[in-house]
């Protein structure tokens, strides 16, 4: 187990996770996915959803062990 940390960053600004989470890094990709798609839920709720906004995943070094784009989280489809 290891101490990660689920930073949601959007280009400009950086929300740091500051408690991290002890887990497997082999589960990081699914919680990250996970993450990603709860935020873009609750953004749909309240009519505007941002899909420049990414996580990325570090360890305790700061190294980034993975990255999530909003975008690759969820397919949007669109009226023809």
């Amino acid at each position: 187990m290891s101490l990660l940390y689920f930073h949601l960053r959007d280009g400009i600004d950086t929300l740091l996770d500051e408690d991290g989470i002890e887990m497997l890094p082999e589960n990081v990709a699914g919680r990250a996915l996970t993450e990603a798609r709860a935020i873009i839920a609750d953004e749909a709720l309240n009519g505007r959803i941002d899909l420049c906004q990414r996580i990325d995943v570090e360890d305790q070094e700061g190294s980034i062990l993975h990255s999530l784009s909003f975008c690759d989280a969820v397919e949007i489809i669109s009226p023809v």
